[in-house]
């Protein structure tokens, strides 16, 4: 029996993670991480009290919007967001975390994650935004992207 590396560890939890989300196109989950310890986690969905899109559909679907655009037409907050929010809801320090994620952040998780101080971010899949990961590498953020095998890529690594 092999022992997971911590990536390999905190990977398969968000995996765990993501199937809290109530979005119908994908599903996004996220923790971050310092110095080995979980200190927040999110998924993707409704603000609290509001109605899920699994409850009244989906508003990007309605209107034809292709992923990776106009982020701001949807009910959801992103998996990112919402663990930003409650690191932020219970005073969690999180400056020089890791965020593990199941896809890679947009644009608008990219600029609060830089603003957070997130040094790190290690992701199941990739997302079609360049303007997220050229502002990612402009602000020295390590990114990987996690292959099938489990063995982290650097798709940019400053």
């Amino acid at each position: 029996m092999k022992r997971p590396s911590w990536d390999e560890y905190f990977l398969n939890i968000i995996k765990e993670v993501a199937q809290r989300s109530t979005c119908l196109r994908r599903q996004v989950g996220a923790i971050l991480v310092m110095d080995n310890r979980i200190l927040a986690s999110g998924y993707n969905g409704a603000p609290k009290g509001l109605a899920h899109c699994m409850e009244v559909g989906c508003l990007r679907e309605r209107l034809g919007i292709p992923s990776g655009e106009k982020q701001e037409l949807c009910r959801g907050l992103h998996a990112e967001m919402n663990a930003l929010l409650q690191a932020a809801s219970y005073g969690v320090q999180i400056e020089g975390a890791t965020l593990y994620t199941t896809s890679h952040p947009c644009v608008l998780c990219a600029k609060m994650l830089i603003n957070c101080g997130v040094r790190r971010i290690v992701a199941l899949s990739d997302y079609p935004d360049w303007l997220s990961k050229e502002m990612l590498k402009e602000a020295g953020v390590q990114v990987e992207i996690v292959k099938d095998n489990n063995v982290p890529s650097n798709p940019h690594t400053p």
